[in-house]
């Protein structure tokens, strides 16, 4: 049987972040917490290029990704945006489109422009406590899931 915090299948996202180095990373880790004013919390792993960038500019982008985007997990997940340049990849497979001067992936589902309020330690990840700025539906259909990553053998859950 599984874990307890691994019987429930999470949506999967990518943070869209900007800086020196513009970078996405892949992110389960994420819950509404309030809903007037709408708050987002949101944990990034230590030692990214992402949380360098979002500790710069207090801004990002949240995207909520398609079930078909599962491929992308392992190139935003599983490699470093300090030793690659992810969005260059990515612009080189035509996959991404601009919105509110962020680089975001067109096929994603929704977005959400998120403005750091409070962060703080938790664990191997940093937990960010945002505002939501503005949101975006992109397009229609199912999320990514932490259990379609299992099924397809990206994790283990």
């Amino acid at each position: 049987m599984k874990k307890p915090w691994n019987r429930v299948s999470l949506p999967v996202y990518s943070v869209s972040s900007k800086g020196i180095t513009p970078n996405m990373h892949i992110c389960t880790y994420v819950s509404s917490v309030s809903m007037q004013p709408k708050r987002m919390m949101v944990a990034l792993y230590h030692g990214t290029q992402t949380i360098e960038n979002v500790q710069g500019s207090g801004e990002f982008v949240l995207q909520l990704l398609h079930e078909n985007q599962y491929s992308l997990v392992t190139l935003l997940g599983k490699q470093s945006g300090k030793k690659i340049n992810k969005i260059g990849r990515l612009e080189k497979r035509k996959l991404l489109t601009e919105w509110q001067g962020y680089q975001i992936l067109h096929q994603a589902l929704a977005v959400m422009h998120l403005r750091v309020l409070n962060e703080m330690e938790g664990g191997d990840h940093r937990i960010y406590l945002c505002d939501l700025l503005r949101y975006k539906n992109l397009n229609e259909g199912a999320p990514l899931t932490t259990t379609i990553l299992s099924e397809k053998k990206i994790i283990r859950i």
